[in-house]
């Protein structure tokens, strides 16, 4: 560990020290740094690997969940049900070393995304301006979130909000789909007949966790932002929809909230995929649904409360009455 925090602070006085557009541009030839959200370009910074250094994935393959035996049962996965579509799980060991995948489901282009360093995992339609987008990852951070880039203008998206920041796709909005983390188990459970991501041909530990240790730590990596307000720490776990924000341990107690126009529920049995050396050893964080009255599920997040306090500083804490 300590040895990994020394390394990540040499990342962060280089990526402070390169922090200007002229630096990356021979990197980055075809993106245009004229057109740009970003306030202070020492927000982003470097997050070791280079240009796909973290390879997304494209067109993946899937195979039948009860054809599946890889996978333990508290593994997380990311569930992706659309209506015409065979429900489809993307599993967090997976993810954790490719990030996106760009895939398709019920004619629809995605991308599902997970940033390890928030426990953001969110699912954007790839169709933009009449165009569909494929994904890649930059290796660039802001607020230790992932900055992805589209293959097409090369133009810089921030995964967390699911908005360009730099290039031609400044300010355009990706469409967030209804996606959410669940423990592999739930999901063969509700869907014996759905499908599961292949495991990628690439020479890679599938079913370790890098960041082991992560989320019990004090401080976020490569964070030097302000901390959550109301004494949440900063790696607790919230659940994010739109500007609101509900601490894990708060819906964890009450098993299931009502409030704000929408229900959010908890169930026991999906590991953390930050914290011991193996995903499925993990310990409990529970999985997260969150639907509107009419029952139909909603698009959200479960991350951590630094990372919402960074990206929404003036949004509001559900916190208990």
């Amino acid at each position: 560990m300590r040895i990994l925090k020394l390394f990540l602070l040499a990342v962060t006085l280089a990526g402070a020290a390169s922090a200007d557009p002229s630096f990356w541009r021979h990197e980055w030839p075809e993106t245009d740094f004229s057109k740009t959200s970003i306030g202070n370009w020492v927000e982003i910074m470097s997050g070791g690997p280079p240009k796909d250094g973290i390879p997304a994935l494209d067109d993946p393959k899937y195979r039948a969940v009860d054809k599946e035996s890889r996978i333990a049962d508290t593994e997380p996965v990311i569930t992706l049900e659309i209506e015409g579509a065979v429900p489809r799980a993307y599993p967090i060991r997976y993810l954790t070393w490719h990030e996106i995948v760009n895939a398709e489901a019920g004619g629809v282009p995605v991308a599902v995304t997970f940033c390890p360093l928030c426990n953001s995992a969110l699912t954007f339609d790839r169709r933009v301006q009449d165009r569909v987008l494929s994904f890649g990852v930059s290796g660039k951070l802001r607020n230790s979130d992932m900055i992805m880039y589209d293959r097409e203008t090369q133009s810089w998206w921030q995964q967390a909000i699911g908005t360009g920041v730099v290039g031609d796709m400044t300010g355009v909005e990706l469409t967030q789909l209804p996606s959410w983390m669940e423990s592999w188990s739930a999901f063969k459970a509700r869907n014996p007949d759905g499908l599961v991501m292949e495991e990628p041909a690439w020479n890679r530990a599938y079913g370790r966790n890098p960041y082991r240790g992560y989320d019990s730590s004090h401080r976020p990596f490569l964070y030097s932002g302000e901390m959550p307000p109301h004494g949440v720490p900063p790696l607790m776990r919230v659940v994010r929809v739109g500007d609101r924000a509900w601490p894990m341990d708060r819906l964890a107690k009450a098993g299931e909230i009502t409030e704000a126009g929408v229900s959010l529920s908890w169930q026991a049995g999906q590991a953390s995929a930050l914290d011991t050396d193996r995903i499925a050893k993990g310990r409990d964080v529970g999985s997260v649904r969150v639907r509107d009255a009419q029952g139909r599920d909603v698009p959200h997040d479960v991350m951590f409360a630094f990372a919402f306090h960074a990206f929404w500083p003036q949004g509001m804490w559900m916190l208990p009455q």
